[in-house]
């Protein structure tokens, strides 16, 4: 974490223009070089800025200050900026770097963001005036101490608690993190109409609704990577949406986490497509009633098998499939041998390094294929491209 000192330094124009000299250049270069003032910091925000170009493209191009722990635990402006959160005011009682303040102060006409680390509570400050931004007030002080003290009441309450514990593991149990909204909840629903919170992609979506009910329960994903689950409380009846970032968003009910499959037998020769399910349906347990309309499915983890293209847009990747066969590795060594062969895989016992030993495949994109089982048999499933 950056100390006063280094927030100063980095705050002068000096030190400013030499960032921005040298964001193209090796952080290790520059921090050997003689020539530009204070090395080491420059090399060190040029490193982060660098890293932040995709996940915080604001805060690259404004060449915000960018402590390294908190780069580590922030949102993505993408993440940040689909929640569907607005009104007249919002508390984000956990500010860190600032993305979701960001984001929200885009929506609402005021935002009180808390953030107990007085540094990086001045960090936000500089950053939201390079950004432009005018209506967040940054408050220095920890969120069960502000949420205690106030006297406001808010539209919203945001807060992405702190899943780690002091020695660095990983927390998932709401109770567990810091702040411990369920122990503050009673308090949250005096001062806000509504809260949102943020959790791990590992959060389990039955226990969100057991602890928050009735509620929206959304599941985020980008780029084929489950990235957060968001909980809103005091919704009208729990609700279950899975939202794919550029992609779009799909609604539930929370029953659907139990639906069964209808799908029978297997039958290889009838399938045409194989759709690949968004990790979000995996993570919230859809798949099934997801895709089950549209084609068969076996599993929530697994695959689902089309007889026609579905004609509406789904949470999944389609495609044509070229053929499906038994997984019976001394006849798929024959044509796979030394060839570079690209393998997914749902719902298989085997790994992939497994399968390439077995096979003499070796990494690569000549051939495209899917591996599952169903009904006690692993398939093969080969694409086409």
């Amino acid at each position: 974490m950056i100390s006063f000192s280094d927030l100063d330094i980095l705050r002068t124009e000096e030190v400013r223009r030499a960032i921005d000299a040298n964001i193209e250049r090796d952080p290790v270069y520059i921090a050997l070089s003689k020539g530009i003032p204070h090395a080491q910091v420059v090399a060190t925000q040029v490193k982060y800025l660098q890293r932040a170009r995709r996940k915080l493209p604001s805060l690259y191009e404004a060449r915000c200050v960018i402590p390294s722990r908190a780069f580590e635990q922030s949102s993505s402006e993408d993440s940040a900026r689909r929640k569907p959160l607005a009104g007249g005011s919002v508390l984000d009682m956990t500010c860190g770097l600032g993305i979701d303040t960001m984001a929200l102060a885009s929506r609402f006409e005021r935002v009180v963001s808390v953030e107990r680390d007085e540094v990086l509570a001045e960090v936000v400050r500089y950053n939201m005036s390079l950004l432009g931004i005018t209506n967040v007030e940054v408050v220095t002080a920890s969120s069960e101490e502000y949420v205690a003290a106030t006297m406001e009441h808010f539209d919203w309450v945001f807060v992405d608690p702190d899943r780690r514990s002091d020695e660095g593991k990983k927390m998932v149990c709401m109770e567990d993190c810091s702040p411990n909204v369920v122990e503050l909840m009673p308090r949250l629903r005096e001062i806000a109409n509504r809260v949102a919170i943020k959790l791990s992609p590992m959060f389990d979506c039955a226990e969100a609704f057991r602890l928050c009910s009735p509620a929206e329960v959304e599941v985020v994903s980008v780029g084929g990577e489950c990235k957060e689950v968001n909980i809103y409380t005091n919704a009208k009846e729990d609700v279950l949406r899975i939202a794919v970032v550029g992609e779009g968003e799909w609604c539930f009910g929370c029953e659907s986490m139990t639906e069964a499959p209808s799908a029978g037998v297997f039958s290889p020769a009838e399938y045409r497509y194989l759709l690949v399910p968004d990790v979000a349906l995996q993570k919230a347990r859809v798949a099934i009633a997801a895709l089950k309309p549209h084609a068969d499915i076996w599993s929530n983890n697994g695959y689902a098998f089309a007889r026609e293209i579905p004609k509406e847009s789904l949470p999944a990747r389609v495609y044509a499939i070229e053929s499906i066969e038994p997984y019976r590795p001394k006849e798929l060594k024959r044509g796979w041998k030394g060839v570079g062969v690209e393998i997914m895989k749902r719902d298989c016992a085997l790994s992939i390094d497994a399968v390439r030993r077995a096979t003499g495949a070796r990494p690569g994109m000549q051939r495209l294929v899917a591996l599952t089982t169903v009904g006690g048999e692993t398939w093969v499933i080969t694409l086409k491209q």
